[in-house]
C-alpha cells in the first residue's frame, strides 16, 4: 500500500471497530433482555445457553474492540499499556474469547445430545444443568487464559507526539520461544477445535433431523401442521448449515494470519504497522472478519426467529406482554430418541368444547406423540 492507501486504510479502522461497539453492546444486551426476559419461545436450556453468549460475547466487545482496537486510536496513553494492566486485559480478553466458542460448542452438543436419546433428555431437562455448565464453561476458559497473562509485557516504545519523539510503555508480544507456543495453544482452542466440533455436531443433528422428517405417517403429518415435519427439518438444516458456514467464514481467515504472524513473522524487529507488508493487512482484515461473530447474533435471531421478531417489535413500541398471554408458535419442541412433543397454539378459551374449532384440519392443536415406532411412508 501507498501512503495514501494507508491512511484510508487507517479511517476505515478507526471507524469501523468504534461501530462494532456503538451498535454490537446494545445489540447484546437486547438480546439477553429478550431472551432472558421474554424467552421468545425458546427452550429453558436454550434461554440459559443463548443468555450467556450474549453476556460473554458483551464481554468480547468491551475487553477486545472497545479498549484494545477502539480507544487505541484515539488516546495517546491508554492506562492497559502499563503493568498489570497489560497482563489482566490479555487474560480477561482470551477468557472471552475462549467463552464464546465454547458456549456455542456446548450448546451445540447439548443439542445433539437430546436429540440422540430420552435418558439424555430427561438429566439435560434440570433447569440447573445448562446454568452450571455455562459457569463452567466460562470458568474454565478464563482459567485456561491465564498462562496468556505471559504473552503480552509493557515495552518502552519510542513514538512521535506533536512532532517530538518521546518513549512510552507499549503493552506488546514477547519474542520468547513459550510466547510461540502459547499462540498456536490459544488459536486452535480458540477457532479450530470450536470450528471442527461445531461442523462435526452440526452435521450430525442434520443427519438426525433428517431421519425424524421420515418418522411419522402421512395420517400423522396430515394431523400436524406441515410447518411442524418436513418443512421443520429442512429450515432447521437451513439453520444449522447457515450458523456452521458463518462461524467458519468469520474465524478461519483469522486463524491462518495470526498463526503465520506468530510464526513466520515473530520478530521484535518486525513492524506490525506496516501496511506495505501483505500480511499486515491480510491479518487485520481478517481481525475485522473475526469481530463481527460478537455482533451478528442479534441479526441472526432476528432472520431466523419469528417469535424473536414480535417481541423486538413489542419492545420498540413500549408494550408489555400481558401474563397470561399465550405464547405464538411452537413454545416447545423436545426431540428425544424417537418421542416427539409438538405444542402448538390453544384454542380460545372462551368457546366451549366440541364447536368447529376442535376439528383437526388446519386449527391450532396440542400433539403429543411419544415412544413412536420408526415408521416408512
Amino acid at each position: 500500500m501507498d501512503s495514501t492507501s494507508t491512511a484510508i486504510f487507517i479511517t476505515v479502522q478507526k471507524l469501523y471497530y468504534p461501530l462494532l461497539c456503538i451498535l454490537g453492546i446494545p445489540a447484546n444486551l437486547v438480546t439477553f433482555y429478550l431472551i432472558s426476559v421474554r424467552r421468545c419461545g425458546m427452550s429453558d436450556s436454550a434461554v440459559v445457553y443463548l443468555s450467556c453468549l450474549a453476556v460473554v460475547d458483551s464481554l468480547y466487545l468491551v475487553w477486545v474492540i472497545l479498549l484494545d482496537l477502539s480507544l487505541h486510536f484515539w488516546l495517546l496513553q491508554p492506562f492497559w499499556h502499563s503493568s498489570p494492566w497489560c497482563e489482566v486485559l490479555t487474560l480477561l480478553q482470551h477468557g472471552a474469547l475462549y467463552s464464546s466458542s465454547w458456549v456455542v460448542v456446548a450448546f451445540t452438543v447439548e443439542r445433539y445430545v437430546v436429540l440422540s436419546g430420552t435418558a439424555a433428555v430427561r438429566h439435560l431437562s434440570r433447569r440447573r444443568v445448562p446454568r452450571v455448565t455455562c459457569v463452567a464453561v466460562v470458568t474454565l476458559s478464563h482459567l485456561a487464559s491465564v498462562p496468556m497473562a505471559w504473552v503480552n509485557a509493557p515495552t518502552p516504545v519510542n513514538v512521535t507526539v506533536d512532532g517530538a519523539n518521546v518513549t512510552l510503555p507499549r503493552c506488546r508480544y514477547r519474542d520468547e520461544a513459550y510466547a510461540t507456543a502459547l499462540v498456536w495453544v490459544t488459536s486452535v482452542l480458540s477457532v479450530g477445535a470450536p470450528v471442527v466440533l461445531l461442523i462435526v455436531f452440526n452435521s450430525l443433528i442434520g443427519s438426525h433431523l433428517s431421519r425424524a422428517g421420515r418418522l411419522f405417517s402421512r395420517e400423522e403429518q396430515r394431523v400436524m401442521s406441515g410447518r411442524t415435519t418436513r418443512s421443520l427439518v429442512r429450515r432447521s438444516i437451513l439453520l444449522l448449515g447457515a450458523v456452521s458456514v458463518a462461524f467458519v467464514a468469520l474465524s478461519l481467515p483469522r486463524f491462518v494470519t495470526y498463526c503465520i504472524l506468530r510464526t513466520a513473522y515473530n520478530s521484535p524487529a518486525f513492524d506490525r504497522n506496516d501496511y506495505g507488508l501483505p500480511i499486515n493487512v491480510a491479518g487485520d482484515l481478517a481481525n475485522m472478519l473475526h469481530n463481527l461473530n460478537s455482533t451478528t447474533n442479534f441479526l441472526l435471531y432476528c432472520m431466523v426467529s419469528r417469535r424473536f421478531r414480535l417481541e423486538l417489535l413489542k419492545l420498540l413500541r413500549c408494550r408489555r406482554r400481558p401474563p397470561g398471554e399465550p405464547s405464538s408458535g411452537p413454545t416447545n419442541t423436545s426431540l428425544g430418541g424417537w418421542g416427539r412433543v409438538y405444542t402448538l397454539p390453544q384454542p380460545p378459551r372462551d368457546r366451549p368444547p366440541g364447536g368447529p374449532w376442535d376439528r383437526p384440519p388446519g386449527g391450532p392443536w396440542v400433539v403429543v406423540l411419544t415412544n413412536l415406532q420408526h415408521k416408512q411412508d
